[in-house]
């Protein structure tokens, strides 16, 4: 079970939402692309309308104009509006107009963004002017202001609906995931009572009277439970909790660990050797620091041959601290898949194909890098690099 999707259903839905809401915004660009062209059409008409309108406010004025009454004819001047008159030939008799006009044919052109009307006037009339063009710079930016408020607030509704209508679809599942979760929850908590009273009541049995190796069987197959139940814990606590770091004894730690395992090994006739352990002294959290160490031993135990050694190794220097684990077991057919959640090299070997994958979120946090050298059918052995968390060391 992927713990992260069931405790992030409203990521999922906000996702899944925007994802939906993208998809019919592309389908609704065609339609909004039309509706642009359209209103793009309509501005350019009405822009003519407007300059037509304001070439018969200038035919008006100089209609108006009374040469003896009047020493001189005050051009009309608009705002954003540029005018002119202009002989036969197209050259100015006075305009305002600084645009270059590539088109002399009476009617409304549009030139690089330029917009004009050419109206042709009557002969000798108006000043000798034969054309009369009015022009302004046209800009489309209300068009373009308009349409992306239309398709701003369509994919608003679109996304708001998406997600409630996801979030009606989901309500079961989530339910279920919430139930389901809290089962989980109980059913850990109800597991780890009768295995801490199995321990208890075996060592205390061994106290005082003689070891029963059908005893030692059975807790051992405690502590594999035990490991099991630990990583669960690990993942549920992992989205709720912030694991912070302790000053640690590296070394120490690791042999506690080693002999917590060495009756799990005993069940296989699998010797758990030591070669070399320097005391260290690192910055980790303890729980994050046992679910690597708990997973690298139960793993090299579980693919080991019955009657192999398992070798175990710490070793440090001025880059860091290297801590090894190698097996003579059956090696991996596919060492670039094992960090996969619930992937097993094996389904002859119990557990679920979670341990590693916790091994690596962890190295992930703390910039542990891993060496791994495996052999199909001749064992495997995982170095793994801690980079500058060392404290202080000297040999054990």
């Amino acid at each position: 079970m992927d713990w992260g999707i069931l405790l992030n259903d409203s990521h999922y839905a906000i996702k899944n939402a925007l994802i939906y809401s993208l998809l019919i915004s592309l389908i609704l660009l065609a339609p909004l692309y039309i509706y642009f062209l359209y209103s793009k059409t309509l501005f350019e008409i009405q822009n003519e309308i407007e300059l037509k309108a304001h070439a018969n406010l200038v035919v008006q004025a100089m209609e108006t104009f009374d040469p003896k009454n009047e020493p001189y004819f005050e051009f009309p001047r608009f705002k954003r509006i540029e005018s002119g008159l202009y002989n036969v030939h197209f050259k100015p008799i006075f305009t305002l107009i600084t645009h270059p006009l590539s088109q002399t044919q009476e009617g409304y052109h549009l030139n690089e963004g330029y917009a004009y009307y050419v109206q042709p006037l009557p002969k000798n009339r108006y000043f000798g002017a034969e054309y009369l063009i009015i022009g302004n710079q046209l800009s489309l930016a209300p068009v373009y202001e308009k349409v992306a408020i239309i398709l701003l607030l369509i994919a608003i509704v679109i996304f708001l609906l998406s997600l409630y209508f996801l979030n009606r679809f989901a309500m079961p599942f989530m339910r279920l995931n919430a139930r389901l979760d809290r089962f989980i929850k109980d059913s850990m908590h109800e597991i780890n009572t009768p295995l801490s009273i199995i321990n208890v009541n075996i060592d205390l049995h061994n106290r005082k009277h003689e070891p029963s190796k059908y005893l030692q069987r059975i807790k051992a197959a405690a502590k594999t439970l035990s490991t099991i139940y630990d990583d669960m814990d690990y993942l549920i606590k992992n989205q709720r909790i912030e694991f912070a770091p302790e000053t640690i004894d590296l070394g120490a730690f690791l042999k506690e660990r080693v002999a917590y395992f060495e009756e799990v090994a005993a069940m296989k006739v699998i010797r758990l050797h030591v070669t070399h352990c320097e005391r260290v002294q690192i910055r980790f959290n303890p729980t994050q620091l046992q679910r690597l160490i708990d997973n690298n031993i139960s793993n090299a135990i579980k693919y080991s041959r019955p009657e192999s050694t398992v070798e175990l190794s710490l070793t440090c220097n001025e880059n860091g601290c290297d801590m090894s684990f190698r097996d003579y077991g059956i090696g991996m057919k596919n060492p670039d898949q094992i960090f996969e959640r619930y992937y097993r090299e094996s389904k002859k070997v119990g557990g679920f194909g979670i341990g590693l994958n916790i091994v690596k979120s962890i190295m992930d946090q703390y910039e542990i890098t891993l060496t791994l050298e495996s052999v199909y059918g001749k064992g495997s052995c995982f170095t793994y690099h801690f980079p500058n968390i060392r404290l202080d060391y000297s040999a054990l």
